[in-house]
């Protein structure tokens, strides 16, 4: 029999499955109410505009369409990118971007150009499962970061680095990993003020930083924030952008923005891993661009997501039990929002209990680098319909209050009565 343990490389050994990927098999359950992907709602995919689109792009350039592309991308939609951007606050020119096939693809391709085994990516606490993901796989170190409902603290980052500088680690610290916009899993923006922190951080002690921002234009209130790409000069931030919430997830299409000298080193990584983005979805993309009807589908999403955020909001009011420690945050915009439990809560026992009311989540420590937020969890709001998401989270709330009844149980059993 032969030995693969043996002839796997050690990036190979150090992967593993997708913890949410696993999670949603047992949510697939045409009865269950899942709260548990970061699905965008297919009921507003574009698909008429598609069909125009796809038509007009094979029968003026199929043949063109369907051929190889180059590893950068088709610099008209690259064009089309540079104005986008541009109404959002980020300048940069045509050189400064790489088509990617969405930003998985740009975050292993990341970790891919700037981490050796052992070295260190500070990240949020919590963090994006699928950055977990890719850093993993390449050997890296990850050192989460506490934040707050401003974003990740400062203080807590530069207290991180100097003690792994006294420790000797000096030459392995390398990335600053930060969702700023809508965070996934927490839903909260870090504030200008910390963004500006970061980078003073960032330009101390020579880091890069890695701005990963797919929910920066689903924003339903408040102010914008400027992203971190536009607040330095020093070619040390690369942000990491993606159609597949504000467009179609099924064209798997992302783009890199970052300095000249990342973005060559990056293309050729990119070379090595598949040659090229699809420049059939290319063509097709910068055409719906090119026709204005990706701001119309922005409108049209925030308007249904913010709808569904505040009913999901509205109902864990109305329907969570009262219980100390219990809270959730309240997001200006994105996908999801997170749910503290109290700290006797397990989350992972509660999930067996929710599955038994017909209703799921993601579990906190999923999006911890080393499985340390037991009491939490994540609850997506863009996939399911009004109706289930009022139904869900009453499940939910269900499920917590016969946990927490249970737990209680359990310790009156357990206690030591001396007469």
């Amino acid at each position: 029999m032969i030995n693969l343990e043996k002839l796997f490389s050690k990036n190979a050994l150090g992967m593993k499955r997708s913890e949410i990927r696993e999670l949603l098999k047992v949510t697939r359950r045409p009865e269950i109410i899942s709260f548990a992907g970061g699905l965008p709602a297919p009921e507003l995919f574009p698909v008429e505009e598609v069909k125009e689109v796809t038509d007009y792009i094979l029968e003026k350039e199929g043949k063109i369409a369907l051929q190889y592309g180059p590893t950068e991308g088709d610099t008209r939609l690259k064009e089309e990118l540079v104005k986008h951007m541009e109404e959002e606050g980020l300048k940069t020119e045509v050189e400064n971007i790489l088509v990617v096939s969405a930003s998985q693809q740009a975050l292993d391709l990341v970790a891919k150009v700037f981490l050796n085994r052992k070295d260190v990516v500070f990240v949020e606490e919590p963090t994006y499962v699928g950055g977990i993901q890719a850093f993993n796989s390449y050997g890296a170190r990850m050192v989460p970061v506490k934040s707050d409902e401003d974003g990740i603290l400062p203080e807590e980052l530069e207290k991180s680095i100097v003690e792994l500088i006294k420790n000797g680690f000096r030459s392995q610290l390398k990335l600053i990993y930060i969702i700023p916009d809508f965070q996934n899993p927490s839903g909260i923006t870090t504030s200008l003020e910390r963004r500006k922190s970061l980078l003073e951080i960032a330009e101390k002690y020579d880091l890069i930083v890695i701005e990963d921002t797919p929910y920066r234009q689903l924003r339903y209130r408040g102010e914008t924030v400027a992203p971190i790409y536009s607040l330095e000069n020093s070619g040390r931030v690369i942000s990491l952008f993606t159609f597949s919430k504000i467009f179609a997830p099924g064209f798997r299409l992302g783009w890199i923005v970052g300095s000249k000298e990342i973005i060559e080193k990056i293309i050729m990584a990119k070379q090595a891993a598949d040659l090229c983005t699809s420049p059939f979805t290319q063509s097709i993309t910068y055409e719906y661009l090119r026709r204005g009807y990706l701001k119309k589908q922005i409108k049209l999403i925030k308007e249904n997501y913010k709808e569904k955020m505040e009913i999901m909001l509205e109902s864990l009011e109305k329907e969570m039990p009262s219980l100390e420690g219990l809270k959730w945050t309240k997001p200006d915009g994105g996908l999801f929002l997170w749910v503290t439990l109290p700290e006797y809560m397990d989350s992972r026992e509660l999930f067996l209990k929710a599955i038994d009311k017909k209703v799921a989540y993601v579990v906190g420590d999923a999006f911890h680098p080393q499985a340390k937020m037991k009491n939490a969890f994540r609850l997506n709001f863009s996939y399911p319909s009004p109706k289930k998401i009022r139904e869900g989270v009453k499940r939910l709330a269900d499920a917590i209050s016969e946990y927490n009844d249970e737990i209680k149980g359990k310790k009156l059993k357990d206690a030591v009565i001396f007469p």
